[in-house]
């Protein structure tokens, strides 16, 4: 059972190459996290591979897994995206972009060899990438006079959040990271220190 707060994708780009009945397929996996970075992408490997006849793909972004698309571009219709999608959904990856491009090779390999090639292809490419894990993490900003400075640190040493930001002016300002499923403990326990309020964190 995966943990709330963890997801799999992969550390960085990479790629590979299959052929069948003279048709290649060059398959690439890049780390994404948001839709106008996939958009950059394929915008960048349609010029790339401006002669290519298909240029196929699927992404899956966001820790639940929740936003995803799979493309056919002018293959018959779930014979390359949803395939590419397969493989992304196999692994249970996110924020991962497979482009898979298809140059014709003269001889038409019909819907069920399409789906073969494409899942094959996104699979190698996915074979390819080193996959890791990482945790969903949250920020939380807090304010509180520098007497209190030793409480603080203590909470911070114990719970073990990154220190994102520190400032000092009047009050001590300090903005820490920690996984979403140790927020709540890490929260309650400053909220006992003296003259600490929290800030806004949505920004």
């Amino acid at each position: 059972m995966a943990s709330e707060d963890i997801y799999k994708t992969i550390r960085e780009s990479s790629q590979a190459i299959y052929t069948e009945k003279r048709s290649k397929f060059i398959a690439i996996a890049l780390p994404v996290r948001t839709v106008d970075e996939v958009k950059q992408h394929i915008d960048r490997f349609q010029k790339q591979y401006y002669d290519a006849r298909h240029l196929c793909y699927a992404y899956m972004l966001g820790a639940e897994r929740t936003v995803f698309r799979a493309n056919d571009n002018g293959e018959p219709s779930g014979t390359a995206g949803k395939p590419i999608l397969g493989q992304i959904n196999s692994r249970e990856l996110t924020n991962v972009l497979v482009i898979v491009v298809r140059y014709f090779g003269g001889i038409k390999l019909g819907t069920s060899g399409l789906i073969v090639a494409y899942r094959t292809a996104a699979a190698m490419a996915l074979d390819e990438a080193v996959v890791e894990e990482r945790t969903v993490d949250v920020d939380v900003s807090f304010l509180f006079e520098y007497p209190f400075m030793n409480d603080v640190m203590r909470i911070v040493k114990e719970e073990g959040p990154d220190i994102i930001h520190q400032g000092y002016d009047t009050d001590c300002l300090m903005t820490l990271r920690i996984r979403r499923s140790q927020m709540r403990r890490l929260r309650d326990r400053l909220a006992k220190v003296d003259t600490l309020r929290f800030v806004d964190e949505s920004h």
